[in-house]
């Protein structure tokens, strides 16, 4: 089952921010991610808010998903203009799930104009999509394109029918390379997703998905350690003894390969899981919504469980879809709860989340205990020595692979 949300203060009907929401916006870039929190299949590792057809009831509709969300788009720019945020045209969007390519192209490009009708794009705007391999068709990638999206990200996870079987997929290896033909004949940029520690997934079965997934030239790749979360269905299976545990030290490996093997094929890591195609100076394919996040941006999130950020104001959404449209149709915004952060809760996310780029964390925002780790860290290999010396902590290859551990180190 998804996870629960966090708790926090009541949010207002009317989706009215704090002041401080307000402060320093004209410097902030601003992004919209847009939720469809729909699936074919629920695959057994996941716990993201997303729905089947089954699972849905009463009151909540696929065909009618894309009128409610237009609805907290308006929503979302009255609330900011009330709120004294200035309008700023969108630097970039993302539609993610579940699968956002089960809706109908049309439905996805009525969300993404009613979103640019608000805001507008700025001209090198990102606009992309998640899809699975299988959700697609030529046609359908075309009418995308043709609505202004430029980029297109592919679940792939693996290219071996047995690694794909636990994680519950549904589409063949031979659709990745159809499916990534016809997003390139439409001109959408490519992103490639892997999983790598399935259990019962060998090393020679990475490689080959590492292989399979350059083999299609992709211009990024995302590859995530398979985390097993509570409540899922792989939870229960590997409970039961029906498939094995995931190993530490498996992932470490397979991270190390699949970090040789991307940079062998003229890719550069520019975050701790992703990779883009090209030398790290000329970030062409780098994902700009996600170093949004990681760079602490402004960004408005619509849909069921939808989380979003203003100025160090942070809010969610109600999680079911039937709850949202009820939420909308009575002229109320959706969000369950929110936060103001404070400044120390804003320095902890800023050293988790910069810590984890290319471009690393500025030393001068940590505090002397922080600062005074910086040898040690140097010392042991985790962080790169020149860089800190020129003011930013780099991880190195080994560092990457122990972020968690040199994050509680540098924390306050």
């Amino acid at each position: 089952m998804p996870s629960a949300l966090p708790l926090g203060d009541p949010a207002p009907a009317d989706g009215v921010l704090p002041p401080q929401a307000a402060i320093g916006a004209e410097a902030r870039g601003f992004s919209l991610y847009a939720h469809i929190p729909f699936c074919s299949v629920r695959c057994g590792y996941c716990d993201f808010n997303t729905y089947t057809a089954s699972e849905l009831g009463g009151g909540a509709s696929q065909a009618e998903y894309a009128a409610t969300a237009v609805e907290e788009v308006r929503l979302a720019a009255r609330a900011l203009d009330t709120s004294g945020v200035p309008r700023r045209r969108l630097s970039t969007v993302f539609f993610g799930g579940g699968t956002p390519t089960l809706l109908p192209s049309q439905d996805l490009a009525a969300i993404l104009r009613a979103a640019v009708d608000e805001w507008g794009l700025e001209p090198a705007a990102e606009v992309t999509t998640e899809a699975n391999p299988d959700s697609v068709t030529p046609e359908s990638l075309k009418v995308l394109r043709e609505a202004g999206f430029t980029r297109v990200s592919f679940g792939m996870q693996s290219a071996v029918p047995h690694v794909l079987r636990v994680l519950d997929r549904t589409h063949t290896p031979s659709r990745v390379p159809e499916a990534v033909r016809w997003a390139r004949d439409a001109g959408l940029d490519v992103s490639l997703d892997l999983i790598y520690g399935t259990p019962g997934e060998s090393m020679e079965d990475w490689q080959t998905s590492l292989d399979a997934a350059l083999a299609c030239e992709p211009d990024h790749v995302s590859a995530y350690a398979l985390i097993v979360e509570d409540g899922t269905r792989l939870a229960a299976q590997i409970r039961r003894g029906q498939v094995p545990e995931v190993d530490d030290d498996d992932h470490a490996a397979k991270y190390e390969v699949a970090d040789s093997v991307l940079a062998g094929a003229g890719f550069h890591w520019y975050e701790v899981s992703n990779w883009a195609r090209g030398a790290a100076d000329e970030p062409r394919f780098e994902c700009r919504h996600n170093l949004a996040y990681w760079k602490g941006g402004d960004w408005w999130g619509i849909g069921p469980g939808a989380h979003s950020h203003v100025g160090g104001v942070r809010w969610w959404n109600v999680k079911h879809p039937r709850a949202y449209a009820a939420r909308l149709a009575a002229g109320d915004s959706p969000a369950a709860g929110r936060e103001t952060l404070d400044d120390a809760t804003r320095l902890e996310e800023r050293i988790i989340l910069e810590l984890r780029l290319a471009s690393g964390l500025p030393v001068e925002v940590l505090d002397p205990a922080g600062r005074r780790e910086v040898a040690a860290l140097i010392a042991e290999g985790l962080v790169d020595g020149p860089q800190a010396f020129r003011g930013r902590l780099v991880l190195t290859s080994a560092g990457r692979l122990l972020a968690d551990a040199v994050v509680r180190r540098l924390m306050p």
